[in-house]
């Protein structure tokens, strides 16, 4: 038997995961693949097959950002008065571009930086940006830890495959705004309490294996103990 071509494999799981894709989506999607397949070949940025991709292939690296793409959506227009200016997104240990470049096709508005301090999946990832002409989108190379950035000046930070370090909640305590977001992806359920931050929902993610999605918020001040 014969896989389906990408893009029908793409909308039936899309589907069964009641998420809604334009064409023009789809397209940059098929090229975002196109571009991870044929670097693939050369510099190890995902161990999942591409060649076909299989259906675990597309729900780790499509379906489960584009799933916490429609959750982000969902929870700007939670904000009664939503800033006009355009919100600010980093992504950490951004690596093969999942789940940063799907999730910045479906929501193109925000302002994107992938952080990434290998030089070769830095390198690639500019590629995309320019492949795709992805706007408001840049690449740091960089160590997130030394990343130079305005303090609380970030309203969303996302990441996954990076441990629940101290540095990492420091980093995320420095950049993100009071009110601003931390997403997680994980493979657990459960999440070890997160200093400076309430956790506002746990989701699963539709997919072929257990993901979930972690997201936090920034407390507006920290209480002290002791």
């Amino acid at each position: 038997m014969t896989n389906p071509p990408f893009g029908d494999l793409l909308r039936a799981r899309a589907r069964q995961a009641e998420l809604a894709l334009e064409s023009p989506e789809i397209d940059q999607l098929q090229r975002y693949l196109a571009l991870l397949t044929t670097w693939n070949r050369a510099i190890n940025l995902t161990a999942l097959p591409l060649e076909p991709p299989t259906e675990q292939t597309v729900d780790r690296l499509f379906i489960e950002p584009l799933a916490a793409a429609q959750f982000l959506r969902g929870l700007r227009e939670r904000i009664p008065n939503p800033e006009s200016r355009i919100p600010v997104w980093f992504d950490l240990g951004s690596g093969g571009g999942s789940p940063a470049i799907p999730m910045k096709i479906a929501l193109p508005s925000l302002d994107l930086t992938m952080v990434e301090s290998r030089s070769r999946k830095s390198t690639f990832l500019q590629e995309v940006i320019r492949t795709l002409d992805l706007d408001r989108t840049r690449v740091e190379r960089v160590r997130f830890e030394v990343l130079s950035a305005d303090s609380s000046s970030v309203d969303c930070i996302t990441c996954r495959a990076l441990r629940t370090s101290p540095i990492l909640q420091d980093f995320a305590r420095r950049l993100l705004r009071p009110g601003g977001w931390l997403l997680l992806f994980s493979s657990s359920r459960t999440l070890e309490p997160f200093e400076g931050f309430t956790t506002i929902e746990t989701v699963e993610l539709p997919g072929s294996h257990d993901s979930f999605l972690h997201v936090l918020a920034r407390m507006f001040h920290v209480e002290q103990t002791g």
